[in-house]
């Protein structure tokens, strides 16, 4: 791969925030009918506004910004004190201890994490097992590392007991010379919650087969009424390589903030430390200091904020179903992932169609695996009315280019 291919794979332009970047004055000679008046929406990513970060995060920050230069400059992976309450609190959280000297690192972001890990893990012909549909950056990170994806299906449009990743697939892949495992559950962008029996079944084969994992938990506090959630750190079988991600920058809309860390097998969180050492130096000194806010919300705040996204859901799911829109139910998280009817353009058109006329932004399917074409993905973590009269103005949108 040259170096043109190389960045190729990396392509910003669906990527939140770079709406910018989606021209849509070339459109206007195929817009079909009137422009749909409403407020616009961004469903491409959480509204902060709607859903403000955590209380007291500003002044966790202050307080980090007070410090001065023992705050700004903190050792590449973190502040130890910082690190060692996190440590704690994720361990009990995981269902495991953290070595909060070896096992755990603060980065930029989850985004950041996951450039860490799989740049700790991956090289010139590294197998990689990547489930499809899955969150964006995997595949494309791979690819700029220089693996090789192997696409590993995940079911999504049957039942919570049906869905999941392909085991046999899987096992396939780890039998013919898979080394690295990457995944994130709760699934971005379908929101399915891997079983703990699937949980189980992954780690006994990775561990079989010494194949590294990287899991991305992100959205593994926002879980809805009934649902269970089983952590990859607290099966009894444990794989040798195994790097778990979270942050706070999405159930706790601190992303404004960019932390994420990535805990597990120290000789990959000392490599994810080199790499961090030349990338970024470390993750802002003074934000670090905002993870004193995470897992000690006030008393309540968590589960209201899960109510509140639980009532949008269903309100969006129902809109979406009652137009023949096959939609599931995500088990966790704010991501919904629609199927469109056959359409009269394209889904990259239609996207930029819904901008232009609608005043809606989604992230095509296809960000998320080659074969979801048909689909797009919302984050529905918005104001409760403006999401529904967004969803309501997509069904209209549909309508107009169908097929």
């Amino acid at each position: 791969m040259n170096l043109e291919e190389k960045f190729k794979v990396l392509d910003a332009g669906n990527a939140p925030g770079q709406e910018a970047r989606q021209q849509v004055d070339d459109l206007n000679d195929i817009v079909r009918g009137e422009k749909i008046a409403g407020v616009p929406v961004d469903f491409s990513h959480g509204d902060v506004d709607a859903f403000p970060p955590t209380p007291g995060s500003d002044a966790a920050w202050k307080e980090g910004f007070v410090k001065g230069a023992t705050q700004a400059y903190t050792e590449y992976r973190g502040a130890a004190e910082i690190r060692n309450g996190l440590a704690d609190r994720l361990g009990t959280f995981t269902g495991s201890p953290i070595n909060a000297d070896s096992e755990l690192i603060i980065t930029p972001g989850t985004q950041g994490a996951l450039f860490l890990a799989i740049g700790a893990t991956v090289t010139n012909g590294t197998k990689v097992a990547v489930v499809e549909p899955d969150y964006f950056a995997n595949r494309k990170l791979v690819k700029f590392f220089g693996g090789e994806v192997v696409p590993i299906p995940l079911q999504y449009t049957g039942t919570p007991s049906e869905n999941g990743p392909d085991l046999n697939r899987l096992e396939s892949a780890f039998n013919n010379g898979t080394k690295v495992f990457v995944f994130s559950t709760p699934n971005n962008p379908t929101g399915v919650v891997y079983a703990a029996s699937t949980i189980t079944k992954i780690a006994r084969l990775a561990s079989t087969h010494h194949v590294t994992l990287i899991v991305d938990e992100l959205y593994s506090r926002m879980l809805y009424a009934g649902e269970t959630y089983t952590h990859l750190r607290s099966c009894t079988i444990q794989p040798a390589n195994i790097i778990t991600i979270m942050g706070p920058s999405k159930t706790e809309s601190l992303s404004g903030y960019r932390l994420g860390v990535g805990f597990g097998t120290p000789k990959l969180i000392e490599r994810m430390e080199r790499l961090q050492a030349i990338v970024s130096l470390r993750a802002a000194g003074y934000n670090q200091a905002v993870l004193a806010t995470w897992f000690k919300e006030p008393q309540g705040w968590l589960e209201n904020r899960i109510q509140q996204h639980e009532a949008i859901r269903d309100e969006l799911v129902a809109i979406f179903r009652a137009a023949n829109l096959h939609t599931t139910c995500p088990q966790a998280g704010s991501y919904l992932f629609p199927q469109l009817p056959s359409l009269s353009v394209n889904l990259s058109t239609f996207v930029r169609l819904l901008r232009l006329q609608a005043n809606v932004i989604v992230t095509p399917g296809s960000e998320f695996a080659p074969r979801c074409n048909d689909r797009i993905r919302l984050n529905f973590s918005q104001d409760h009315s403006a999401a529904v009269a967004a969803a309501e103005r997509i069904v209209k949108m549909i309508e107009i280019y169908k097929i």
